[in-house]
């Protein structure tokens, strides 16, 4: 079957690239024949890597260690269910997966495409087939998942990484391959339409609803992601700025920036050079994220390893994707000329251009800070951490800026926006942030970070609401309905603008979960059997240490009781497992016991069985759930603007006056989650926490791990042995009356660099990490405050008419005619 297996690799390869030949000489002589070659090609492409695929998945269930990659990845204990999800555990399968969903995906769009677009499909059908092309040669000649051992195979097989054998971890690979694949067909289709020159709006819309579904896949990947961390990893938190969740976060900054930024081009035939641009770089950044986790540039526990000839290919294949595609634009553009200008700052065009700025330096800020370390080791030979303090600094207030544009951009006309309609849009969302403010203030929040973000969320809160009550009031007039049904027609007529506000209410959620961060409460304590400790209205009792074996794993389970404000919550089982043949990879087993409001998060960091002594960090996290069900609530916006006209058309149909046909009242209870307190209770048993001083709870979120195997986690965070060994060494030299700065210095002298930090010290070189992103904001900015002037002059050729004779009646004409094609694009 291996041998089979490798067959079909390299005729896929070959098929490849016929299926590309041909698109070429069909897209170039206009044959029909060519093009339906080039099409069928691809099918079989298509046919070829599912078959390909059932074997590599037959070789997992049936054991066949006989294939290297199955050895490496599956062994004979391992659920049947992980044995599926080993085809993408590892480098050689995935890149075969990737290799199976793009044919999938394209097969898809050529097939929907095929008479609608039918010029352009031949080009797509070549480019998607150059990308299949470079990844089914790195197959054939360096990443064969098919390659056997030569001699004896192996007995057992080494069995799939225990961090990886988790649900979350078993949707969250394909999805963001679904999205990253995803948005190689909007970078195929504006290729074509830059080779062919079609570059009217109709390549646009296709392009939109692509981008669409790999934004939702990745969206929901990364959310994904973030759960299993916080299932997982066991360090309290869900998103650590690892390189490899930053490369999947890279092309979801600029995939965002274009689903905005391609609303003007549709109504105001604006920003056209930027979108073609930033749907490749959507492109390049999706083969860059997969260059990072695969050639080892980049340091991090999900990484597949270091592999400098994957590196070179890679390099060789992304500098081919950016001269080929700036070239077409280039070429192209004149064609790519606006056709309006920027008639005033105080208008939603100005507003998405905003966003667009932000989210853009955004990517640039990430891919800068996380790949530092590597151009600190390729200038100075030495490899420093940039780690969670330093990415926080920046992100906090660049996502509160985009929190704002959320709620402001709505409020905010088309072309220009008057005074007195500003102060009628305003008011409301204004008053309720002012209100939410004073109230976060007034109940002891502090208002930088999580005040100010609780008041933002109101202000978002307050635009959504209006928008569809003010909405729905014009409706209900007009059919004579009543107020929901008069809401659902509203939704149905403008599906793709309400579908909008209901993904930026999914946003609102996960701001008011971030928010909650600021209340996050975390002790470490040792507890013997029947002490019990307290934290906020918690109180944790410890009962017994256990050890377990299963056949596949060694489980150690600390088992403790909970109770909450004298209530008995039940028993929680925090534990560690080591696995067989992986017992240097022990996975961290937390115990949640999640609530709207809060969850209480239970980690066993270290223990001693001849003792029963335990220690467990205790942390409960307000609001994260909230987090999870913004994403939520995203997935389900983003799929009602896919679905089609007709889907909601029953919603339009005018209903006559007095005639009410739905009546449902819709209550939301929104517990408020009550305020953390020490909570004082009479027991000889229990453990009274001693709080960390501020230096020590600072040293511990600024210094790392230097185990080398947990992915540089923060000691604060780490639940490995050295970090707890790191941690009793910070309270000591603490506890001497060594200041942050001398225990600092102990660190740098101890490990011989400043690598043991997680940000770099803002002295020397290390000011460049510092300096640069502040550098490029600000260039940033003036280049956008230079076009938008250059585009609000009024030329001759494009302002207000003067005089009078025929260029003054021209010009009425024409701007008559374009408020009459924005006029209709707003009835969509």
């Amino acid at each position: 079957m291996a041998s089979l297996g490798t067959f079909l690799i390299l005729t896929a390869f070959v098929v490849a690239s016929a299926a590309f030949a041909a698109g070429v000489a069909g897209g170039r002589r206009g044959r029909r024949s060519l093009v339906d070659g080039a099409v069928g090609l691809f099918h079989v492409l298509t046919g070829l890597m599912l078959v390909a695929s059932a074997i590599i998945v037959h070789a997992f269930v049936t054991e066949d260690f006989s294939i290297k990659y199955v050895q490496r990845y599956s062994d004979s204990a391992q659920p049947l269910f992980y044995k599926l999800t080993s085809y993408w555990g590892g480098l050689d399968g995935s890149l075969m997966f990737w290799v199976t969903l793009l044919a999938i995906f394209g097969s898809a769009a050529v097939h929907v495409n095929r008479e609608r677009h039918r010029l352009l499909v031949p080009w797509v059908v070549a480019v998607i087939s150059v990308v299949q092309m470079f990844f089914l040669f790195l197959m054939v000649v360096h990443n064969n998942p098919f390659e056997t051992h030569l001699l004896v195979a192996p007995d057992a097989g080494r069995g799939l990484s225990p961090l990886l054998q988790n649900f979350y971890m078993v949707i969250h690979p394909p999805l963001l391959y679904l999205g990253f694949v995803g948005m190689t067909i909007p970078f195929a289709f504006c290729l074509s339409a830059l080779i062919t020159g079609h570059l009217d709006d109709s390549w646009l819309r296709a392009v939109r609803r692509w981008t669409m579904v790999a934004w939702l896949f990745l969206t929901i990947g990364l959310a994904l992601g973030g759960l299993w961390a916080y299932e997982e990893l066991g360090w309290g938190g869900y998103w650590g700025w690892d390189p490899v969740e930053n490369a999947a976060l890279l092309p979801w900054f600029t995939a965002t920036a274009f689903l905005h930024s391609v609303m003007v081009q549709e109504r105001r035939g604006m920003l056209k050079v930027w979108n073609v641009s930033l749907v490749i770089m959507t492109f390049f950044l999706t083969i860059f994220g997969t260059f990072m986790t695969r050639s080892g540039i980049v340091q991090s526990v999900h990484a597949f390893g270091e592999d400098r000839d994957l590196a070179w290919m890679f390099t060789v294949f992304m500098v081919l994707i950016l001269v080929v595609s700036f070239g077409l634009v280039i070429w192209r553009m004149p064609m790519l000329r606006s056709r309006n200008e920027l008639d005033s700052w105080a208008s939603r065009e100005a507003a998405f251009l905003a966003n667009n700025w932000i989210l853009l330096f955004s990517a640039f800020f990430v891919l800068f800070a996380t790949m530092f370390p590597t151009i600190s080791e390729a200038l100075r030979g030495e490899r420093l951490t940039v780690g969670p303090p330093f990415f926080d600094k920046w992100m906090l207030p660049i996502g509160l800026m985009l929190l704002v544009l959320t709620g402001v951009g709505p409020l905010l006309a088309w072309r220009k926006s008057a005074v007195e309609n500003m102060r009628h849009q305003f008011l409301w969302p204004i008053s309720t942030a002012i209100v939410a403010g004073v109230t976060m203030a007034a109940l002891g929040v502090q208002f930088w970070a999580a005040g100010l973000c609780f008041a933002l969320c109101g202000l978002v809160l307050a635009t959504i609401t209006q928008e569809f009550w003010r909405g729905s009031g014009v409706r209900q007039r007009a059919t004579g309905t009543d107020r929901l049904t008069a809401l659902i027609g509203l939704f149905a007529r403008s599906r793709r603008r309400y579908a909008g506000y209901i993904v930026h209410l999914g946003i609102v959620l996960i701001f008011l979960g971030f928010g909650g961060n600021g209340f996050k409460l975390e002790e470490q304590v040792v507890l013997n059997p029947g002490q019990q400790v307290a934290i906020g209205s918690y109180v944790v009792k410890y009962d017994a240490l256990k050890i377990t074996d299963d056949g596949q794993k060694q489980m150690v389970t600390a088992h403790v009781n909970v109770d909450r404000d004298g209530a008995a919550l039940g028993g929680m089982y925090p534990a560690r497992w080591f696995f067989r043949n992986r017992e240097e990879e022990p996975t961290t087993e937390v115990a949640i016991r999640r609530g709207f409001a809060d969850d209480l998060y239970i980690v066993l960091a270290a223990y001693d069985p001849a003792t029963q002594q335990s220690t467990l960090e205790v942390t409960v996290n307000p609001l994260v759930n909230w987090i999870w069900f913004g994403f939520g609530i995203i997935g389900i916006g983003t799929i009602l603007s896919l679905l089609p006209e007709r889907a909601m058309a029953f919603a339009s149909a005018r209903v006559p006056q007095g005639a009410v046909t739905t009546s449902v009242l819709l209550a939301l209870l929104v517990g408020w989650p009550a305020p953390a307190h020490a909570q004082h209770v009479e027991n000889a048993q229990m453990v009274l926490l001693v709080p960390r001083s501020p230096v020590e709870k600072k040293l511990r979120d600024e210094i790392v791990c230097m185990c080398g195997t947990c992915g540089r986690k923060r000691v604060g965070e780490c639940t490995c042995g050295t970090a707890e060994a790191m941690r009793i060494e910070i309270a000591a030299l603490v506890a001497e009356g060594k200041s942050y700065d001398e225990v600092v210095d102990y660190y740098i002298a101890k490990y011989g660099s400043q690598e043991v930090l997680s940000s770099p010290i803002d002295e020397g070189f290390n000011r460049l990490a510092w300096f640069f992103p502040y550098a490029i904001g600000l260039v940033g900015v003036m280049v956008l405050g230079g076009v938008a002037v250059k585009w609000s002059r009024q030329s001759p050729s494009s302002g207000a008419p003067t005089g009078t004779g025929p260029t003054a009646d021209t010009a009425v004409t024409r701007q008559r005619e374009e408020r009459l094609d924005d006029e209709l694009r707003d009835l969509d």
